[in-house]
């Protein structure tokens, strides 16, 4: 059984209606565009130094590894929200029989964002990890505090 079912009815849905056609009124004809004597003589400009190259002012991740984090962090903000639903699922279900199963998923959840979040504070550096610790650590909490109130 699927995680979530009402996903699955809504991609069901949106996959049986039609898609809409352009209508012969909607299509326009463009003119053909025709260079500008200005844009011919365009030359780019030399390299500058960077922003903030010679000041005191930190980054938040390092250039080289900054797209390596940032999709861990977008799978950590997903595993997030994934628990979130999950968790508000489980407490909507409350006093019915379906609320153990609902709950045990919700914990399976919570339990991955929480590990995934730590298994990256981990591995990035000590200053990342703190910026990260600045900027998602309350979601976190939140999260614990949340699953906390689903046990009670």
């Amino acid at each position: 059984m699927h995680r979530n079912p009402r996903a699955v009815i809504r991609a069901a849905v949106s996959l049986t209606r039609p898609a809409a056609a352009p209508t012969a009124a909607a299509v326009q004809t463009l003119p053909k565009a025709t260079p500008s004597p200005a844009l011919a003589a365009w030359r780019p400009l030399p390299e500058a130094a960077p922003l903030g190259s010679g000041s005191s002012r930190r980054r938040s991740f390092s250039s080289s590894s900054a797209a390596d984090y940032g999709k861990d962090v977008d799978e950590v903000n997903r595993k997030f929200a994934e628990a979130r639903e999950e968790i508000e699922a489980a407490m909507e279900s409350k006093e019915t029989v379906y609320f153990n199963e609902e709950a045990s998923i919700a914990r399976d959840a919570a339990n991955e964002a929480l590990d995934a979040f730590d298994a990256l504070l981990a591995r990035l550096p000590p200053a990342d990890a703190d910026a990260l610790r600045r900027s998602m650590g309350l979601k976190m909490e939140q999260l614990k505090a949340e699953l906390k109130q689903l046990e009670d």
